[in-house]
């Protein structure tokens, strides 16, 4: 692979369940290379003052990703597990800790793009440094029980790493498109979408559905318990709305008319003075462009409509009639007879559902730092579901619970359209 060229970009995106890849058939010491190269393919086509920068709060500069995911192999693996242990750095302890209080003090998160020190190339010692010695520890003799907790908490930070992958990319989107330069992350030209299909509503049998991961693989615990849950019948959208159906939604005067509009959503729209969605921008003769990882584009009617907050997805679905799909509708949907129907269920972007992001019935909160990596945040925030065209290959399932807050939208996040049947 082309290590200026990451092949994650506009992959071929799956239209029902996200197809498995080659890398989870790799033995676990293979698995743990890919994973930790593609991190580094990522950072390939950066300068290290790009690497360094954070454009805002919810950012995190490409230095910080690639020395947080080393981070935390080093704290929850090397700490607990390798013989006679040494942290690299003991203040990276601090300086790359995220959000777990267990573990202790932590860099303020705003602030991260402060952090001029260490430099880039310790950044890559640091993770070369690490991936020694997690290579060592897989190959070492170890007896089942301790085998069996080095390969779960490897693929957690695997799985962990594959997150920050997709934040890299929309960290890096963001913090490119604050210059009037406006560089291009790729420099390979963006193909043009095919024309979008006509849009169809498929009907999606009710009942007493089972909602959750299912199966001996992985999963994150907020995708557990597998419950019971009842749905009625209703009707979702065939694929995504496009570009140049929220075009029409802009050109109607939707960012203008407070009756489409949650309340908050409204106060959000009016106190920032938005008119069209996060990187569009039109020009004095009408002609939208829209900021991409090629650079500013022209507005591609046919593609998926990409980074509208939950406000924004709501206010569409209003005007056109519709609402957007409960979380578990959307489970339904996907693990139904009628999916062969839907199209973009992955792979292009995340779909914001009308559901709080809570605890499934019988959810347990694991014991130690571990245990804050999802359960902590099932406040404020809303569920999206599917997969975006920066999540890794392989990363995406149906039970998977992507969540946001509602005015966020930097990320992938579109939405799909849903009715009552």
């Amino acid at each position: 692979m082309d290590m200026r060229q990451p092949q994650v970009i506009y992959t071929q995106p799956g239209d029902t369940q996200p197809s498995d890849t080659s890398l989870g058939d790799l033995p676990l010491d293979a698995r743990y290379s890919a994973v930790r190269a593609h991190t580094l393919a990522l950072a390939a086509p950066l300068s290290d003052e790009d690497c360094g920068a954070q454009s805002m709060p919810d950012a995190s500069p490409v230095k910080w990703h690639m020395a947080h995911t080393t981070w935390f192999f080093e704290t929850f693996i090397l700490e607990r597990m390798e013989p006679d242990f040494a942290p690299f750095h003991p203040a990276f302890r601090v300086l790359f800790n995220s959000y777990y209080n267990g573990v202790g003090d932590k860099h303020p998160r705003a602030q991260r793009g402060l952090l001029t020190r260490p430099a880039m190339a310790q950044v890559r010692a640091y993770r070369h440094d690490v991936d020694a010695r997690v290579a060592r520890l897989l190959a070492s003799a170890l007896d089942a029980q301790q085998r069996a907790q080095l390969e779960l908490l490897v693929t957690l930070g695997l799985q962990h790493e594959q997150q920050h992958q997709e934040l890299i990319l929309t960290d890096v989107k963001h913090l490119l498109a604050q210059s009037a330069l406006l560089p291009a992350y790729l420099d390979a030209p963006r193909p043009a979408a095919p024309p979008a299909a006509p849009l169809a509503w498929v009907d999606i049998d009710g009942g007493l559905a089972d909602i959750g991961h299912a199966g001996d693989g992985f999963c994150f615990d907020n995708e557990l318990p597998r419950h019971k849950q009842y749905v009625a019948p209703f009707q979702l959208a065939s694929r995504l709305v496009t570009n140049g159906e929220y075009l029409a939604f802009v050109a109607a005067g939707g960012y203008f008319n407070a009756a489409l509009w949650l309340a908050e959503g409204w106060d959000w729209v009016r106190s920032q003075g938005l008119k069209s969605p996060f990187y569009w921008r039109c020009d004095e003769q009408g002609a939208w462009t829209e900021f991409t990882l090629h650079g500013e584009q022209p507005l591609d009617l046919e593609r998926p409509a990409t980074h509208l907050s939950l406000f924004e997805a709501d206010a569409y679905a209003h005007w056109a009639g519709a609402r957007l799909p409960t979380e578990a509708e959307w489970e339904v949907a996907a693990a139904s007879a009628q999916n062969s129907e839907l199209q973009q269920m992955f792979g292009h972007c995340w779909q914001w559902t009308s559901s709080s992001y809570a605890p499934y019935p019988g959810f347990q909160v694991a014991p130690g730092a571990l245990g804050e990596y999802n359960g902590k945040f099932m406040l404020n925030q809303y569920v999206l579901r599917g997969s975006s065209c920066a999540t890794p290959d392989g990363h995406a399932r149906a039970s998977y619970r992507n969540f946001f807050p509602a005015g966020a939208r930097w990320q992938f996040t579109g939405l799909r359209l849903a009715r009552q049947a």
